[in-house]
């Protein structure tokens, strides 16, 4: 189905933009074939981030690279990175198959090898027998693992996850960090997963970075981060989560 490229090593160098009187400054690194979790308080530039990575905004300055090719000014349609949001982004009238389909033609003129890589991407997800359902027919994980089906099709080595579970309830969450896990490991994608849960980044064994004010305040694996012995920064974010 996908799995082609495996995944790429995601750089950002020094790069800085501001929204209104909030001035961010990003340098990260996340190696190919990795899931990093992004956390941080409301408004410390999560969404942000991944928007700059996908091209969605636009640096003042700095470097953007996937897999040492730089990005910085490319459009989104050339960057080989695939979005899944939190509102998922489906189109009411079409059906299961189609919402996926577009993922890989925009206008729907599919050829045998896209149908073949659609319907193994439903089966995929779980959403065999589902295919002529329209979205208003699906569940809220349904609605999800559509869209997370439709950034597989694009068969791009980057998979961006913006806060993509958040409407959904523990069970469901969880079902989907699974699917993600499990997809991460048939595909090898670089995964970077914004979230408000930081049980989300333990689930999925993945590095962390905490964002505050603009920049990375912390990064490490998540299991050494949300331990006892991490870091303050992190233990004062927690806490204002009890």
């Amino acid at each position: 189905m996908t799995g082609k490229t495996g995944g790429a090593e995601v750089t950002l160098k020094q790069v800085r933009f501001s929204y209104g009187e909030m001035r961010m400054n990003f340098d990260l690194t996340v190696p190919a074939a990795q899931i990093a979790a992004i956390i941080g308080p409301s408004g410390s530039g999560k969404s942000t981030l991944l928007n700059l990575i996908a091209g969605f905004e636009m640096p003042q300055s700095g470097t953007i690279l996937i897999g040492g090719i730089d990005i910085t000014r490319a459009a989104p349609a050339k960057r080989p990175v695939s979005m899944v949001f939190q509102e998922n982004n489906l189109f009411a009238h079409l059906d299961v198959e189609a919402n996926i389909g577009l993922g890989r033609s925009p206008k729907l003129k599919l050829t045998a090898d896209d149908r073949a890589a659609v319907a193994s991407a439903i089966a995929r997800v779980g959403l065999a027998g589902k295919e002529k359902r329209k979205p208003q027919a699906l569940s809220g994980g349904e609605r999800q693992r559509v869209a997370i089906a439709r950034a597989l099709v694009r068969d791009r080595p980057v998979l961006l996850l913006d806060e993509a579970f958040a409407s959904l309830g523990p069970a469901l969450r969880i079902q989907m960090l699974d699917l993600v896990k499990a997809l991460h490991a048939e595909t090898a994608m670089t995964v970077l997963m914004v979230t408000h849960h930081p049980d989300d980044a333990l689930h999925l064994d993945a590095t962390l970075f905490f964002l505050e004010n603009g920049m990375i305040a912390a990064s490490g694996s998540a299991k050494d981060l949300l331990s006892d012995t991490g870091p303050e920064v992190l233990k004062r974010y927690m806490g204002t989560m009890a």
